[in-house]
């Protein structure tokens, strides 16, 4: 079928009752997907529950630690969980999973840039983080300066400011692994996952072995980065077994689940050989009255500890990804996670500080009647300062971000 197009001779002015079609120009180009390259990684919704479980997990055990004493000229400090059988409570901190989540992630973000550097990888999710860092800093100098002009006993002020910026080494060993992680990748595709997870989990106990030994001095300072290897080693393997299968991968020798039961159980069993026959206390955080922490730095029970945490939630790997793809409070953890991580400490201590200093009362002594009965309301209270502290710093944080866009 033709169609007759109206010819308008030369030098005639247009007829205004016929109407002409602008003309459409031609849009971009898709590019097309080079061939074997991975697909765009969707979000995974397992990934944003694990990391909203550990988010949480951390601030509830840092709420519960709270023990703090004020007799007019010091602000004594101490560790709830370091009473009786309490220390239990430190089998369930949460730091295994949040390295699990983050290198889940670094994989997923290499699959959205593939061809940048190791270098600029870590570079530009370092630039990510400075913003609200650089918020959370700049307000306790602020804080530093303003507190002892309103009347806050300067004693209790620099006590405060010494224990809030601890939870930034996590941000700094996370950047170290950022950037390791072309290099992690690496090493998976060509030596395989478990040849790589077991080297890193045996250079740890290798680390103890020198550094509590007679016969040579050697620092434990390396296992900061190579136990938090092993969770974010998982992560990445995790994350890129999820983006290259697609349906094709072979299937494995020993059923998935049964692999992951084993990793539980030993994972398990090398941690309670480890702290029953080592010079290692049995708590997984620095309690005190110890002689030495879990945690500064890490050691090699940690590793057990890691690998049976990890495994023990992959296991139920459908039932979190469930969960957390309809949660709302996965979504608002998810969003506000940084915030919520850097923030914590300075609301337990804000809420603290009105019942010592403020209202002259005396917290309870930890896990008597008194100390249950008031769990509510301070928790309750640390969360609604927490929410409205990471709101502020958001708002910030966005106007910063506006002022430097033209």
């Amino acid at each position: 079928m033709s169609i007759a197009l109206p010819v308008r001779p030369a030098g005639t002015r247009p007829d205004p009752a016929v109407r002409t079609d602008p003309v459409v120009r031609p849009g971009p180009v898709a590019r097309p997907t080079p061939a074997g390259a991975p697909a765009r990684a969707p979000r995974d919704p397992y990934v944003d529950g694990v990391r909203a479980v550990g988010t949480l997990l951390v601030v509830a055990l840092h709420w519960l630690m709270v023990e703090a004493t004020w007799d007019g000229s010091d602000l004594v400090v101490g560790n709830a969980l370091g009473h009786g059988w309490a220390w239990l409570l430190t089998w369930l901190q949460p730091l295994p999973l949040l390295f699990f989540a983050a290198g889940a992630a670094a994989r997923y973000d290499r699959v959205r840039h593939p061809d940048q550097p190791g270098w600029r990888f870590a570079g530009v999710r370092l630039l990510r983080m400075a913003r609200p860092v650089a918020v959370f800093a700049g307000v306790w100098a602020l804080l530093l300066v303003a507190l002892p002009v309103l009347g806050v006993p300067g004693a209790a002020v620099d006590r405060v400011a010494r224990i809030v910026p601890q939870p930034l080494w996590f941000l700094g060993v996370q950047i170290g692994l950022l950037a390791l992680t072309p290099v992690l990748l690496s090493a998976l595709r060509r030596w395989g996952g478990a040849r790589v997870l077991v080297v890193l989990a045996v250079l740890p106990v290798v680390v103890d072995l020198l550094r509590f030994s007679d016969l040579v001095t050697f620092p434990g300072a390396p296992n900061v980065l190579l136990v938090w290897a092993v969770p974010f080693v998982g992560g990445l393997l995790y994350a890129e077994r999820r983006v290259t299968a697609a349906g094709r991968r072979r299937p494995d020798l020993v059923p998935e689940r049964t692999v992951l039961l084993l990793l539980t159980g030993c994972g398990l069993v090398a941690t309670v050989l480890l702290l029953a026959v080592g010079p290692y206390p049995w708590s997984l955080i620095g309690m005190p009255g110890d002689t030495m922490s879990n945690l500064a730095p890490p050691t090699a029970p940690v590793v057990g500890f890691a690998v049976a945490q990890v495994a023990s939630l992959l296991l139920v790997r459908d039932a979190v990804a469930r969960w957390a793809g309809r949660s709302r409070v996965v979504r608002w953890v998810g969003s506000r996670s940084m915030g919520l991580y850097l923030w914590h400490l300075t609301a337990m201590f804000v809420v603290a500080g009105v019942v010592l200093l403020g209202v002259g009362e005396v917290l309870p002594e930890p896990w008597t009647w008194d100390w249950w009965t008031s769990r509510a309301g301070y928790l309750g209270a640390a969360g609604v300062v927490l929410a409205g502290l990471v709101a502020g710093a958001a708002r910030v944080e966005r106007g910063a971000a506006r002022r430097r866009t033209p």
